[in-house]
Parts: structure tokens; sequence; C-alpha cells
């Protein structure tokens, strides 16, 4: 790899990184489309890199930051980490066989939704409401 394309991956790396402690988005929100139109990978290589940078680093920076104001519901992320572990399994067996062009249309499509959702809550007045938490969850 020559020092240009090391230097572009470090800084996607940080962009992600520090969208997941601002935002708390998924990094691959940021990842895919980064390593798909930076670095032209197929949409399965940049999804599955995504991935595998995923797995050690995801959110535990913001996590220990969160935490420390108590604002982590540990039982409700177990039981959703469980359920997640699961999802992945099942999206990935589906997934891979698809075409690169399909899926990168539907990767496409759910960030447009996603968009359309938040921008449109995001417009409305705000309601108050409580948090859903279990008990004793932090």
């Amino acid at each position: 790899m020559s020092l240009a394309i090391v230097s572009i991956v470090i800084l996607i790396g940080l962009c992600a990184g520090i969208m997941v402690g601002l935002l708390g988005i998924g990094g691959g929100i940021v990842l895919v489309p980064a390593l798909v139109y930076l670095l032209h990978m197929d949409q399965h290589m940049a999804q599955g890199t995504s991935l595998f940078v995923l797995l050690p680093p995801i959110g535990l920076g913001a996590l220990l930051e969160y935490r420390k104001k108590g604002d982590v519901d540990f039982r409700a992320g177990i039981l959703c980490a469980v359920g997640m572990l699961v999802g992945g399994y099942l999206g990935g067996r589906i997934a891979v066989p698809m075409s690169s062009d399909h899926l990168k249309e539907l990767f496409g499509a759910f960030l447009m939704l996603s968009a359309l959702l938040l921008w449109s809550k995001a417009s409305k007045k705000p309601v108050p409401a409580q948090p859903a938490t279990f008990e004793g969850g932090s």
C-alpha cells in the first residue's frame, strides 16, 4: 500500500470513530461509502472490511465516556447484542450471494430511508418522553 492510501485509510477510520462517538451511529454508515468511493472497493469487500474494522473498537472509547455519566443500560445492551449477533449472521447469509450492484442499491435505499425518518422527526415539535430502560440497567 502506498503512503497516500495508508493515509486515506487512517483518515477514514478517524472520521468513522469521531462519528461513532459524536452521533452514536454505526461506523459502517461512514466506512462503507468511504471504502467504496475513496478506495474503489466492491460493495461486498467494503461491507466485509467494515465488519472486520468494527469488531474490536466499535464504540469502546465512546462507551467509556457515556458510562462515566451513567448513560448506558447494560442489560438492554447485552440483550440487543445477542439479537445483533444472530441477525448479523442471518444478514450475512442473505447478502453474500447478492450481486454487488443490488447490495449497493439496498444499502443506498437504507441510508435514504434513515435520512428521511430522522429529518421528519427533527422537523416535528419535540414531545417530552421518558427513556425506556430495564430495571437495574446501569
